[in-house]
């Protein structure tokens, strides 16, 4: 399955009960890419385990990773 089909389907589906889910996630998506906040702990506040927050992120297309650029740059130089 191509990853735009796969983020297609994942934009179908319903994660949220209620707005209030849907602010705390984009809360939780902000402080995870500037590192405020660790997976385990945005996972323990949206009630998930760390996979499967980090499964949702990457069907959304959101790249998360504690590595800083220049790692990620000499991790894929490998």
């Amino acid at each position: 399955m191509n990853k735009e089909l796969t983020q297609a389907i994942a934009s179908e589906i319903q994660l949220f009960q209620n707005i209030e889910q849907k602010e705390n996630f984009i809360f939780l998506v902000g402080a995870l890419i500037t590192k405020v906040i660790s997976l385990k702990k945005a996972a323990e506040v949206m009630q998930l385990e760390p996979a499967e927050l980090l499964k949702i992120l990457d069907l959304m297309g959101i790249e998360f990773s504690y590595l800083c650029e220049e790692d990620i740059v000499l991790e894929k130089s490998w």
